[in-house]
C-alpha cells in the first residue's frame, strides 16, 4: 500500500513479473559511451582539468518539452516492466495527460523512497506511483485531484492463524518501504515491521516463512499470491485510499494543469478505459 507515504513481478525467486508499487533491483547509471578505437580523450589546457563527459551527461537537463516521472517500476498493474518498457495504469495515465500537456512522457524508474525526493531536486516533474495522499507528504509535495481508489490488503500463508487486522498484534509484518503499508502498519499494536525496497521482496520473505503477514495493495497482491503457492489475501480490507500524482510545491501552474488534464481525462473516459485494460472484473 502506497500512505506515510501495477510486467514482472515476484522476480527470479518468484518467477518473472513484478510490484509494490511494487528481489531488489538497483539502478544503473548512465555510463558515458566508450572512446572509439583510436580516438584520445581531449587533453586539458595547461591549468584546467580535463572535462568530465560522464558527469556532463548525468547533469544534461531533459529536452524541452518532456515531462518527466519518477516510479518504482515494481507494482503491477500500476507501473512494471514489459521487456525493458515500463507500462501499466500509471504509465499510460500519465501519458496521456503528458500529451494533453503537450509534452513527451519520459519515465525514470526509482527506489519508492527516492521520488519525492527527486521531484523535490527537480530531477522530476512528477511522481506517479500507485501514491495515497498523506498528510506527512503533503509537507513536501502538492498532489493533484485523484484519479483512482485503491484498498490496502493483507497476505498471508494458507492456515495462518491471522484471520483479519485485529490478529495483527504483535506479529512481524512486511512492508515495501516507504508506502502507506509501512505507514499504516506502525499502527499495529506490537507489530514489528520489516521494510523492503520492492513489494516482491516482502512477499517471498512471507512465503519463506521469515514474516507473518505482507501489507500492500490490493491489485499488485493479487498478481503476488497468483505466482506464489501457499499465500492468500484476506477478506477483510486493511484500509481504502486514493491515489494521486505528487509535484513539487513550488510548482502551482503544473499543478493546475495537470488537474485540468484529469479532469478531462475523466470526462470522456479515458483514464476508467485505462483500467479496465489492466484491472478485468472477476
Amino acid at each position: 500500500m502506497k500512505k506515510k507515504m501495477v510486467s514482472m513481478m515476484l522476480c527470479a525467486a518468484m518467477t518473472a513479473a513484478m510490484v509494490a508499487g511494487c528481489g531488489n533491483r538497483e539502478e544503473t547509471p548512465a555510463e558515458a559511451p566508450a572512446a572509439e578505437a583510436g580516438e584520445e580523450t581531449p587533453a586539458a589546457e595547461d591549468g584546467e582539468e580535463a572535462p568530465a563527459e560522464a558527469d556532463a551527461e548525468e547533469s544534461e537537463a531533459p529536452a524541452e518539452g518532456t515531462l518527466v516521472m519518477a516510479t518504482n517500476a515494481y507494482f503491477e498493474p500500476y507501473e512494471y516492466y514489459e521487456g525493458d518498457q515500463i507500462v501499466g495504469i500509471d504509465a499510460e495515465m500519465a501519458a496521456a495527460v503528458a500529451e494533453k500537456l503537450g509534452m513527451e512522457l519520459q519515465i525514470e524508474d526509482m527506489e519508492f523512497d527516492s521520488i519525492i525526493p527527486a521531484i523535490n531536486s527537480g530531477k522530476a516533474d512528477i511522481g506517479v506511483a500507485g501514491m495515497t495522499v498523506t498528510e506527512d507528504r503533503l509537507v513536501n509535495v502538492n498532489f493533484s485531484d485523484p484519479y483512482t481508489t485503491a484498498t490496502q490488503v493483507i497476505i498471508v500463508q494458507e492456515g495462518s492463524e491471522i484471520a483479519g487486522n485485529d490478529d495483527l498484534a504483535g506479529k512481524t509484518i512486511g512492508v515495501q518501504l516507504g508506502t502507506t503499508g509501512d505507514i499504516f502498519a506502525e499502527d499495529v499494536e506490537g507489530a514489528t515491521i520489516e521494510r523492503y525496497n520492492k513489494g516482491m521482496d516482502a512477499v517471498q520473505a512471507l512465503a519463506n516463512g521469515i514474516i507473518d503477514a505482507v501489507i500492500i495493495d490490493n491489485e499488485p497482491a493479487k498478481q503476488f499470491v497468483s505466482k506464489a503457492e501457499g499465500l492468500k489475501i484476506l477478506d477483510e480490507e486493511f484500509v481504502t485510499e486514493e491515489y494521486a500524482i505528487a509535484i513539487a510545491k513550488d510548482n502551482e501552474e503544473l499543478l493546475e494543469k495537470v488537474n485540468t488534464a484529469l479532469e478531462e481525462l475523466t470526462a470522456d473516459g479515458t483514464i476508467q478505459s485505462i483500467i479496465d485494460k489492466y484491472i478485468t472484473a472477476e
